[in-house]
């Protein structure tokens, strides 16, 4: 990915275009590249900020949702954006929730695909065979339809992470913590347009966790993409990509 990483003030993001913000949040084991192409597409009209979430530089104590959700806040107070429309994926669609939850002043618009904050199926509890790569593989492949959109290269630096004892402690606390934070007694208090595009085929936050979300947020829509897993943005972009212009054509002028 051919983007150029920007370090101030403690924080790590990418920053592309020009105009409104679209503020794209990645998961637990995702990374900036995952929104590749939602940044090529979205830069000629918008401004579209990665922020790099600090999964694996926060104090143990504080490694949970709650921490990412303050890092966001003083993110967003740092870069002075007065609105923003949160695009989050698994547990960058959690944070945005919890975000919004408590700062709802500051965003127009949310786009959640494959996120957590109801229900996930994912690594489980440790990683019991973290040395195997292809045990890691086998896990890696799960989060898609297609087994093929796990290139060489991903699996690779999953292993790589879940092979570094420091991250994947946090990462376990992380996980832990996004089990423990369940949202669905505080959905009904998010009044903001929400797009859900889910993977009809997503194993790690199934189908009904979509349904479900549909069901407590005040002012939702829920699209489906057929033949697609948790990560529809990186498995089914085009599509993806057709659906998050018609809502934001949708939010433009509210």
């Amino acid at each position: 990915m051919e983007f150029t990483l920007r370090e101030e003030n403690g924080f790590q993001y990418i920053e592309e275009g020009e105009g409104e913000v679209l503020l794209l949040l990645h998961g637990l084991m995702g990374a900036l590249s995952n929104w590749e192409w939602v940044i090529n597409e979205c830069k000629h009209n918008y401004k579209v900020v990665i922020p790099m979430l600090p999964i694996y530089d926060m104090p143990l104590l504080n490694t949970g949702v709650k921490g990412l959700a303050n890092f966001l806040n003083k993110f967003i107070k740092f870069k002075k954006f007065e609105k923003v429309t949160l695009l989050g994926n698994s547990l960058g669609g959690h944070v945005a929730l919890i975000f919004t939850v408590h700062h709802q002043e500051k965003v127009k618009a949310m786009l959640l695909t494959g996120s957590s904050g109801l229900y996930e199926n994912s690594f489980g509890g440790s990683f019991p065979k973290r040395e195997n790569y292809q045990f890691i593989k086998e896990k890696v492949e799960f989060t898609f339809y297609d087994p093929a959109t796990a290139t060489k290269e991903l699996v690779d630096d999953v292993f790589a992470t879940v092979n570094d004892r420091g991250k994947v402690i946090k990462i376990l606390a992380m996980a832990k913590s996004a089990i423990r934070h369940n949202m669905a007694k505080d959905l009904h208090k998010i009044k903001i347009p929400v797009s859900l595009v889910w993977g009809k085929n997503d194993k790690v936050t199934p189908p009904e966790v979509a349904e479900e979300f549909n069901e407590l947020l005040p002012n939702s829509e829920l699209t489906w993409i057929d033949h697609c897993g948790h990560a529809p943005m990186m498995e089914k972009p085009e599509e993806f990509i057709v659906i998050l212009n018609k809502f934001l054509e949708k939010i433009k002028d509210k």
